[in-house]
């Protein structure tokens, strides 16, 4: 009767036995999954930490040195970019950017539209107006300042028309 007390209690015990086996795979499961992971990340990152305050010459410092290497060449390509763009500002205030051009008859003797009204203006319509009129004698030039896409005398119809063709003119 004693072995089968014994029996008995080995019987009640096994399936607590077998709990405390299967909580203790589940733990081993949970810690190799999850828990191990999750440290070793750790452990990397502390060690960066510890290269970073440290002046350590590990992979963190080496992307810190050459992120800041990037940044100042990139400082530098905007510095130089800034200088071409002022030098470019200045050469737009002066460049004959609108263009306008009229050919005419000055004179009903002659023929072919050999007179012409040229405008050379830039952005702001600051410029001159150049003019050649033809005749069966001789050929005469005059020039013309023009301002604010204003002529800064008396100008004739196909001299207005120039500078308007000039305003209108692509910039």
């Amino acid at each position: 009767m004693v072995f089968q007390t014994n029996t008995m209690t080995l019987t009640n015990a096994l399936p607590g036995v077998l709990a405390l086996v299967a909580a203790l795979l589940a733990l081993f499961v949970y810690h190799v999954t999850t828990f191990k992971p999750a440290i070793s990340r750790l452990d990397h990152m502390l060690s960066q930490h510890d290269d970073l305050i440290g002046g350590g010459t590990g992979a963190a410092s080496t992307r810190l040195t050459d992120l800041e290497a990037s940044r100042r060449q990139s400082d530098e390509t905007a510095r130089a970019a800034e200088a071409r763009l002022s030098a470019l500002e200045k050469f737009a205030g002066v460049d004959v950017s609108r263009i306008g051009f009229v050919r005419y008859d000055a004179f009903d003797d002659t023929g072919s539209d050999l007179s012409y009204a040229l405008a050379l203006l830039n952005r702001e319509g600051d410029g001159v107006v150049l003019t050649s009129i033809y005749s069966r004698t001789d050929t005469r030039t005059f020039g013309k300042a023009v301002a604010k896409f204003a002529p800064a005398v008396a100008a004739s119809d196909e001299e207005l028309r120039a500078i308007e063709l000039a305003r209108s003119s692509s910039t």
